[in-house]
């Protein structure tokens, strides 16, 4: 049984950025997971935007631009309403166009600049609400980088600053150059190692968390048995986690999810948005999804409330040995927690 959408609490993230508690990641409107429309994403920003979730998530590196692009035709679409909108997006991951993954990591300053000149034209807007840099280069000096991000703010091109995959030593540096609105990183049931020392930093520096593939990247929702479950050219297909025998292994962790979310007439994907979103009031998680139902039943996550029976439950199961594979493959882990 599905629980029913309710309306949506808001957050505070750092800097007193208010936004809903779940937000939208939007990078499946354009790659990575099978082939998408313009036409039904458009419906589904919409949808998203009529369901008062008010942070849309993108990067500059999604689709080379066209997710930013989408999300410009829609937020001139919808004119004045977008005024309860927030965008956030990314730079410092550069893509070169011949290549379908491979990537680099740029945070030179000059760089910084022309990709967030680049942002604001695609999306159709004077300022960027919150700017991240995607991924930090370990070679950059984090000084200087934030450097660049303080002079965008000062010109009035972005308004908040965020790191994404970064260490807590990092994001201590980066801080006390300009204050951090938002850390983006990988957190689910299936990916805690930030609980460590990365989450602790943010939370003592008043920094808040965005919580990208809080659902495992599908898998927390029970409904991946088999890489063959995904489409032709879903990059999931090459992810580490979802090899057979990886996949396998961990699918016999979701019997916790499942028992709970029989226990409380929810779906496993809701029970893992709520545990997450009961990891701290600080916590927003973006999940991504092309599908009205998924979409109601992600937000519908934020009025399950899980007793502490539950948690400890889904914490005894779901630890860092316990999961098998990495999280990303060589490429995709260039930069994480730099």
């Amino acid at each position: 049984m599905d629980r029913k959408t309710t309306a949506l609490p808001s957050r505070v993230l750092g800097q007193g950025f208010s936004v809903s508690a779940i937000g939208y990641g939007a990078m499946g409107l354009s790659e990575f997971y099978g082939p998408s429309d313009d036409t039904q994403s458009l419906a589904m920003l919409d949808e998203v935007a009529d369901a008062g979730v008010t942070l849309i998530d993108t990067a500059d590196m999604y689709g080379r631009g066209h997710n930013e692009t989408l999300i410009g035709r829609f937020l001139v679409a919808r004119g004045s309403a977008m005024d309860s909108i927030q965008i956030a997006t990314k730079c410092g991951i550069d893509r070169p166009e011949e290549a379908e993954y491979a990537r680099g990591i740029n945070n030179r300053p000059e760089y910084i600049r022309a990709c967030c000149d680049a942002s604001l034209k695609r999306l159709d807007v004077e300022r960027i609400d919150l700017y991240y840099i995607h991924r930090v280069d370990p070679q950059a000096d984090i000084t200087e980088t934030m450097g660049a991000l303080k002079g965008l703010v000062e010109e009035g091109k972005i308004a908040h600053v965020g790191l994404c995959e970064v260490s807590a030593a990092t994001l201590e540096k980066a801080h006390a150059v300009h204050p951090i609105t938002a850390l983006q990183t990988e957190y689910s049931l299936w990916t805690r190692d930030i609980e460590q020392s990365i989450l602790p930093k943010a939370r003592e520096l008043g920094i808040g968390l965005v919580a990208y593939s809080p659902l495992g990247r599908g898998f927390l929702t029970g409904r991946i048995a088999s890489a063959q479950d995904l489409a032709e050219g879903d990059f999931r297909r090459n992810n580490p986690r979802f090899q057979q025998d990886n996949l396998t292994h961990n699918l016999q962790l979701l019997g916790s999810v499942k028992k709970i979310a029989e226990r409380h007439a929810a779906t496993p994907g809701q029970v893992a948005l709520a545990w997450l979103l009961a990891q701290g009031d600080n916590i927003v998680p973006i999940p991504g999804t092309r599908r009205s139902r998924y979409l109601q039943e992600n937000l519908a996550a934020a009025a399950l409330e899980l007793s502490v029976e539950d948690k400890r439950e889904l914490e005894k199961v779901f630890t860092q040995e316990s999961v098998q594979g990495e999280r990303y493959g060589e490429e995709g882990m260039k930069g994480v927690n730099a």
